[in-house]
C-alpha cells in the first residue's frame, strides 16, 4: 500500500471483540490508528506492541470532557480522520426491561449513544474543515429487530440508525455517514446473550476480512444508508 492510499482512522473500542480485530485488519493494511477504550492494560498493550506512528488512549467515551481531551490530542497530530468509526459498545446482562436497574441501563445509554454523540462533537468539525471523511456509526442486527430481554441496547442501536440518518442530512457533501450492522459475531457481547451457542457465529477473526474492505471502500455515495458487512 502506498502513502497515497494510507487512511487515518480513529476507531472507539480497540482493546476487544470487532474493534480489536478491525484494528488490527487496518494497521495490517498500512492504515494508521487512533483507538480507544476503557482497558487501562489492553491500551498500554497495544501502544506497545504497535508505537508509533498509531497511538490509543484510555478514554471513558461517556464522558464527554475525556472525549474532547482525547480528540484534542489527535487532532494535534492530524488535521482530521478519514475514516471515524463509533465502534464501542455495553449490553445488559440479560433481563425484563422492568428488571434492569436504572445504573445499568444508564450505562448502556451513554456508552452507546451518548458516547457517540460526544466522539462527533469533537471530530466532527476538524472534517468538516478538513473537506472530506466518512463516519461509520456501528448499529447492530438488533438496530433494526428486536429481542425480548435486551431492550436497553436495542433502544440504542435503533437510536443510531435514527441518528445517523439525522446526521447525514446535516453533513456538507464533501463528508458521508453509514450506520453500519456488523452482523451477528461470536463476540463477548453475543456470548452474554447467547451463550454457549454464540459459537456457531463467525469469529471477528473471520468477519474482518470482509469488514475491513467493505469500510474501506464507502463512498459519499453511501450517506445516509443503513450498510451492513457481507457474510
Amino acid at each position: 500500500m502506498t502513502s497515497n492510499s494510507a487512511k487515518t482512522i480513529v476507531l472507539t473500542g480497540v482493546s476487544r471483540g470487532l474493534g480489536q480485530a478491525m484494528l488490527e485488519g487496518f494497521i495490517a493494511q498500512g492504515h494508521r490508528l487512533f483507538g480507544c477504550a476503557t482497558d487501562e492494560g489492553a491500551i498500554a498493550q497495544l501502544q506497545k506492541t504497535y508505537g508509533d506512528p498509531h497511538q490509543f488512549a484510555v478514554v471513558d467515551l461517556a464522558d464527554d470532557h475525556q472525549v474532547q481531551h482525547w480528540s484534542g490530542q489527535v487532532l494535534q497530530e492530524i488535521p482530521a480522520p478519514d475514516i471515524l468509526i463509533n465502534n464501542a459498545g455495553v449490553i445488559n446482562e440479560p433481563a425484563p426491561v422492568w428488571q434492569i436497574s436504572a445504573s445499568e441501563f444508564d450505562r448502556v445509554i451513554d456508552v452507546n449513544l451518548k458516547g457517540v454523540a460526544n466522539v462527533l462533537r469533537h471530530f466532527v468539525p476538524a472534517m468538516i474543515d478538513s473537506q472530506g471523511g466518512m463516519i461509520v456509526n456501528f448499529s447492530s442486527t438488533w438496530g433494526r429487530s428486536t429481542s425480548p430481554e435486551v431492550a436497553p441496547y436495542c433502544a440504542t442501536k435503533w437510536a443510531i440508525e435514527g441518528l445517523t440518518r439525522s446526521l447525514s442530512q446535516e453533513l456538507p457533501s464533501h463528508l458521508a455517514a453509514v450506520a453500519l450492522n456488523p452482523g451477528v459475531i461470536n463476540t463477548d457481547m453475543l456470548q452474554t446473550c447467547f451463550g454457549s451457542s454464540a459459537k456457531n457465529y463467525t469469529t471477528p477473526q473471520v468477519w474482518v476480512r470482509a469488514a475491513v474492505p467493505f469500510i474501506l471502500n464507502l463512498s459519499g455515495q453511501d450517506n445516509g444508508k443503513a450498510v451492513t458487512v457481507p457474510a
